[in-house]
C-alpha cells in the first residue's frame, strides 16, 4: 500500500527587513523543495530560481531516488556556477536547496545548505536534516552548545551551497513515511525567528496546512522578520480509503570562544566552501506570567537575598558596560546580510540576552565571494585591527574589485 499526498500548502514572504525575496520553492507533487538564495543585486533570487526550476524540469533518471535528487542538484549547481562565472553582475551568487520526494511509502530528501526538513508525527516535531553551517559543525564537535550556536557571531557562515564551486556534495536521506505524517520544508528565515517548540505548537493547533503556513509566516514576522521566510508543507495518508490529491512515484523509483584558526580548520576538514549569508537569529519573546504581590513583611533573610541579588545585577551590568566600552577601540572585517565585505566596530562576540559587542560601521560594494579564497580566509578571520588598518584594508579590496 502506497502513501498519498492528501494535503499541501506553500507560502513565502519577504519578511520585515528585506527589500526583495531571494527564496524560491517548488510544489510539484510528489516533489517539493525550498531554495534560499544569497548574493547582491538580486543574484540570490536568480540562483534560487534556477535551482527549483532545474529540479522541477528533471525527468526520470537511472538509479535510486537518492541518486536522482543528488544528480539533478549537482546539475543545478553546475548551471549556477557557470552563470556566476560568465556574468560579473551574478558573481558570488549561491543558494541552498532542500528537496523531498515521496515515493511509495518512503520520503527521500536531498539537502545542501541550512534550509531544513521537519517531520511532524504523533504531535511531535523532528528535524530530519543537519545544517551545513560552521556553528552546527562546532556543535557536532562539542565546541558549542545549541544555545551558544543560536547567538554566535559566525552563525551566518554556511559551509555548503549551490554555486560557489563547480562541484558540490549533496547529502541524501531516505525515511519511512507513515499515515498522518506532515512534512515541513523551510528556509532559515523561519527557523531563525521561530523556535522549534513554537513551530510544533502551530502545527498542532492548525486545522489545515494552509492555516499552519500562514501562522508560521506570521510568527516569524512578529519576532522580527529579519530574513525572507518560506514554508512548504504536505500531509501523507494511506492511499486506500482516501481520495488522493496527488500521485506518488509508487514503485517506479525503485561553536563561544572559537578562534579564527579553528574556523579555518573546521571548514578545511569538511572540505567545504565558506559562504556568508544572512542568518540573524532572534530568540522568541519569553512568556509573561501574571505578577503577584506578597504583602507579608519581608524577613531579614529575604532582605539579605534581595540585596545580594541587586549587587550581583549591578556587578553584571558593570562588566557588560566595561566590555562594551573596551571593545569600541577595535575594528574587524566581516560581511553583512547581503554577503558584502563590511567594517564592524567592536569585537565579534555576543553576550547573553542579545547584547552584541560590535556595531556596523561601513558596508562596501565588494561581495565576499569576489575575494580570492586564500585572501578571503585571511580577511574574514575576524582579526582585531585599528580603525586605520581596517579602513585601509577595505579600501584596498574595493580598489582591486573595481579594477577587475
Amino acid at each position: 500500500m502506497s502513501l498519498a499526498i492528501v494535503e499541501k500548502a506553500s507560502l513565502t514572504d519577504v519578511g520585515r527587513q528585506r527589500q526583495g525575496n531571494e527564496d524560491n520553492y517548488l510544489e510539484q507533487s510528489p516533489l517539493f523543495a525550498v531554495a534560499d538564495g544569497m548574493g547582491g543585486a538580486r543574484a540570490g533570487e536568480v540562483a534560487s530560481k534556477v535551482a527549483v526550476e532545474k529540479l522541477g524540469e528533471s525527468g526520470p533518471f537511472d538509479g535510486s531516488p537518492e541518486q536522482q535528487l543528488a544528480e539533478v542538484t549537482k546539475q543545478a549547481n553546475r548551471q549556477i556556477y557557470e552563470m556566476a562565472q560568465s556574468d560579473s553582475a551574478l558573481a558570488g551568487m549561491g543558494t541552498t536547496l532542500t528537496a523531498a520526494l515521496v515515493t511509495g511509502r518512503e520520503v527521500v530528501i536531498g539537502h545542501v545548505g541550512d534550509s531544513r526538513v521537519y517531520r511532524f508525527r504523533d504531535g511531535e516535531l523532528e528535524r530530519l536534516t543537519q545544517d551545513h553551517s560552521l556553528v552546527e559543525e562546532f556543535v557536532r564537535q562539542g565546541k558549542l552548545t545549541p544555545e551558544e550556536a543560536e547567538n554566535h557571531p559566525q552563525r551566518s557562515i554556511i559551509t555548503r551551497a549551490l554555486g560557489p564551486e563547480p562541484d558540490v556534495d549533496v547529502e541524501t536521506y531516505t525515511h519511512a513515511g507513515r499515515d498522518g505524517d506532515v512534512y515541513l520544508l523551510c528556509s532559515d528565515g523561519l527557523t531563525g525567528m521561530v523556535p522549534e517548540p513554537r513551530i510544533a505548537e502551530i502545527l498542532r493547533e492548525s486545522p489545515s496546512l494552509d492555516q499552519a503556513a500562514h501562522k508560521l509566516i506570521d510568527a516569524a514576522n512578529e519576532n522580527g522578520g529579519k530574513d525572507n521566510i518560506t514554508a512548504v508543507l504536505f500531509r501523507l495518508a494511506d492511499s486506500d480509503g482516501h481520495d488522493d490529491e496527488d500521485d506518488t512515484l509508487g514503485d517506479q523509483a525503485t561553536e563561544t570562544g572559537i578562534s579564527a584558526h579553528e574556523v579555518r580548520e573546521a571548514v578545511r576538514d569538511s572540505q567545504a566552501t565558506m559562504v556568508v549569508r544572512p542568518a540573524e537569529a532572534q530568540a522568541a519573546p519569553a512568556t509573561r506570567r501574571p505578577s503577584t504581590v506578597d504583602r507579608r513583611p519581608s524577613s531579614p533573610s529575604r532582605f539579605r537575598r534581595n540585596v545580594t541579588a541587586a549587587i550581583v545585577l549591578l556587578v553584571a551590568a558593570a562588566v557588560i558596560v566595561g566590555l562594551y566600552a573596551g571593545s569600541r577601540k577595535f575594528y574587524f572585517l566581516g560581511t553583512n546580510d547581503r554577503g558584502v565585505l563590511t567594517l564592524y566596530r567592536g569585537v565579534p562576540y555576543s553576550l547573553p540576552l542579545g547584547v552584541h559587542l560590535y556595531t556596523k560601521s561601513y558596508a562596501s560594494s565588494v561581495p565576499a565571494r569576489a575575494v580570492p579564497p586564500r585572501q578571503r580566509d585571511h580577511v574574514l578571520a575576524h582579526k582585531l585591527r585599528t580603525k586605520d588598518d581596517a579602513n585601509g584594508l577595505l579600501r584596498q579590496l574595493e580598489r582591486s574589485y573595481v579594477q577587475r
